[in-house]
Order: structure tokens, then sequence, then C-alpha cells
């Protein structure tokens, strides 16, 4: 629509004052994206402090039919947070309050600003820890709406397995409860589980109740090398099937490597990479470092680098953290099309050399990590943005990983999400079932209004 109604800006601005925006500069970086999406910038942000002022500010929308998209860290990588149909830009960064922490129930109540670094840097004292790890620091109202999860999903689970309950507004304002501070239910339909995942298409999340874990007693960390891709992939699934209960268990390749190397002097060898950690006690800890240490050995794996200092962890982890900018910089002026797939963990070596073969004979580089421990890996494809070929040749590449995890019996996307990047997939995945999605989204938000153009059929069906 073209911009706003004036009605709508003059609600808008009476409302929130100050914390209503049309400035250029406020829509040009509510427009941008992580990834090699266009820019699509609203017509206007709001910074709403509370629940109440996000219902007002839908219920202001809603009978102008304007969009509403909702904004947590910007660091989604499949273009969900882009206002491709302009309307209100819903910033939650000032919505980023701890609001009750119940230690004797491992809980936490908090708002959808939040980023997981803060979240955790609240919790040092209490000897919990919120576990889900995406890598970048992203907000946990966008982490919930993604369905998030990262290096440390093979052990901790997903935020699917790590939201109890939450605050949703609707399309029309109305403000609904979702779940309970119980463990378990069943009580009616699984409305948490709804929201989690639906990328803001079905409400905004205004508050989340959090599962905690206790913080391990000991940590110990670790980076082997292999002589080739196959046998480490084949090292993981091995370990998994052992049983031996991995904190993290990520895999680099040698591109990957190469990255690391020149961006933190990492002098790891040119080869692709376990990087590992337990949680646990002292004993179990060594216990587990001992038995993967075996297990990784027989598939070929050198000498173990050990980082059981916390500053140590902290450098590893860091390293893995910031791949993807570390991969961007081996080819300066490149946009990155960042693609995941997830496998069943018994098919991953398959995926994983095909995915690696099919690159290697590409015009382009793509450099392959993941969190293997659960069959999840992603790409990243270096394009040169102004050369058609090769941004023909990426988005064959991601189509044809795809279809592969699909061939699989796995998914299209383990933990990036659908967004706008791979709507193209969502019938081939789910079949009758994306109709049922449009349901949905038609019985909760009958104008699509809000974050139109994402998960369902591009006409709202």
């Amino acid at each position: 629509m073209p911009g706003l109604p004036q009605t709508v800006t003059d609600a808008l601005a009476a409302l929130l004052g100050r914390r209503f925006s049309q400035a250029p500069s406020d829509l040009d970086i509510h427009g941008r994206n992580e990834t090699h999406f266009a820019p699509a910038p609203p017509d206007a942000v709001a910074y709403p402090r509370t629940t109440e002022e996000v219902a007002a500010i839908l219920r202001i929308c809603a009978p102008a039919g304007v969009p509403v998209t909702a904004w947590g860290a910007g660091t989604s990588l499949e273009g969900h947070a882009l206002a491709i149909r302009g309307g209100v830009c819903v910033d939650f960064s000032q919505m980023d309050k701890v609001l009750e922490i119940f230690p004797q129930d491992m809980l936490v109540r908090i708002q959808p600003g939040l980023t997981r670094e803060a979240l955790n840097t609240e919790l040092r004292t209490t000897g919990l820890m919120f576990p889900v790890d995406p890598g970048a620091n992203a907000s946990l109202g966008g982490m919930a709406a993604t369905r998030a999860s990262g290096t440390t999903a093979v052990r901790y689970g997903t935020m699917r397995d790590n939201v109890l309950g939450l605050e949703v507004v609707l399309a029309d304002g109305r403000v609904i409860r979702t779940g309970t501070m119980a463990r378990k239910s069943s009580a009616g339909y699984d409305l948490t589980g709804l929201f989690v995942g639906a990328e803001g298409t079905l409400g905004l999340i205004t508050e989340l109740t959090l599962r905690l874990h206790g913080q391990p007693e000991a940590i110990s960390a670790a980076v082997c090398a292999f002589p080739a891709m196959g046998p480490a992939v084949e090292a993981v699934i091995a370990t998994i099937q052992s049983g031996i209960p991995m904190a993290r268990i990520e895999f680099v390749d040698t591109a990957t490597v190469a990255a690391f190397n020149a961006e933190a002097r990492a002098a790891m060898p040119q080869r692709p990479h376990l990087l590992v950690e337990f949680h646990g006690s002292e004993a179990g800890v060594a216990e587990q470092a001992a038995r993967f240490g075996e297990i990784a050995r027989d598939f070929g794996a050198g000498a173990f680098q050990w980082a059981a200092r916390p500053e140590d962890r902290s450098r590893l982890w860091k390293m893995r953290h910031e791949a993807y900018w570390s991969i961007l910089r081996l080819r300066p002026g490149a946009t990155a099309w960042v693609t995941d797939v997830c496998v069943p963990i018994s098919r991953l070596a398959e995926a994983v050399e095909e995915t690696a073969a099919e690159i290697a004979a590409s015009p382009i580089p793509g450099p392959i990590l993941g969190h293997v421990g659960d069959g999840n890996f992603h790409a990243v494809l270096l394009v040169a943005p102004e050369d058609g070929a090769e941004v023909a040749a990426a988005k064959r590449l991601a189509a044809n990983m795809a279809e592969r995890a699909l061939r699989l019996g796995g998914t299209v996307t383990g933990e990036h999400g659908i967004g706008m990047g791979k709507l193209d997939y969502m019938e081939r995945e789910h079949g009758a079932g994306w109709d049922v999605m449009g349901q949905i989204k038609r019985a909760l938000d009958p104008a699509n209004l809000l974050n139109p153009g994402k998960m369902v059929r591009p006409d709202g069906a």
C-alpha cells in the first residue's frame, strides 16, 4: 500500500510519541537483512514497551488494513523480518526485561526483546542457564518465532523444547496466553507449539516462559582434524548412536577452517574438523571425552586440541559463531546465499558428501559447516551479486540441497525457517498440510496483515 493512512500515522504518534518513527534512517535499518534479499523498508517503525501498547498498535492498524511485521534483532537469514508489503514494523528492542525468575521450578518469564546473552548474564548467580544457542545474539522472541536451535540442540533441544508458555497479541488486538508453568499438560490444543515457529504470521509474541537448565559442574571442549569429510561425519553418526551425551558436536569443512585461520589465526590443519563440547560432572566429562576420543580415532582423527579453561572455550566458540563473517571475508564484495537443511542422522554423510561434490563442481565457493549432531548443516554460497551466472548457480545449489534433504527423509530447513526464501519448497515438504497452514492463518488473521508474504501460499490461501 502507498504509505500509511494519515489517521493511522496520527493515532500511532499519539500512542507512542517519539517511539513512533518515520525517519529515513530508522526505515533503512529495518529494511535490511543479513543475506541476499533486496532491502524492503517499512513505512514506519513502532517501539512498544508493553503488551498493552502492542495490542493498541494492532487495533489501530487492523481496521485500516495496514500490515504489521515484528522485528527482534534482525539476525534471521531467510528475510523473515522484511516488511515486503510496507506497513508498520514493530521493533521489540525496548521490551527487553527479565520479568521473573523461578529458581526452584527452573523457569523464567521474560519479554521478547531480551537477547539470549543478556538472559544468561542475568542468570549467572542462580546456577541456571538458558542453553539454546543459534550463534547470533538473537532476541528470544525472534528465536521463538523462528523455532531456532543451534550448537547445543543435540543435548538441550530447540526453542520448541524450551518454551513452556507465551503471551501473544492477535491480529485484531486480542491478547491470549498459551501454556502454563507446569512441565506438561493434556488440556486442549497446543497453542504454544502453534506460535513457536509461526514467524510472526499468526500473532506477535509479547512474553515468554522459558525452561532453564542447571549450569554444568564441568565443561570441556576440543577440536580435532579428520583426513576427509566422510570420516568426520561418520564419526558424528557413531558418536550419537553410541549414546554419548554430547553438549555440542559441530562440523566445519576445509574452506571454513581456512576462514578460521585467516580471521582468528587459529593455526588449524587444512582439513575438515569436528568441534565438540562435554557437560557434566568432572568424572562424567572425562569419561565422555575418552569415549569420544576412541570413536574419533577409529575414523582417522588426528590429535585433539583441548580447551578446558573458560577463556579457551570462549575463544573456540566465538570463532565458530563468527564463521559466517569469517567466510564472507574469504571473498570480499561477495553476497552470501546461506541455506540449511536437516536430514536423519543415518543419511547425514550421504547428504554432506553429495552437497560438497556439487559445490566443488560449481563456479562458486560454498563452505559447509553445521550442527551435525542432529543432522543439520549449512552451506554459505559466496556470490558476486552482479554476476548472473553465479546467482543462478547459487539458486540451483540451494534448490538441490533442499530436494536432496527431502529425498533423504529430511526437511528443507532445520533452523533458519521459511521466511520468503524457502516458500517454494513448502508444498513439496508438506503437501496438503500447507493448505491446512493457510486455513489456520485465515482463521487468526483473515486480512493477512501479520508478516504477509511469509510462511503460507503467496495469495494467503
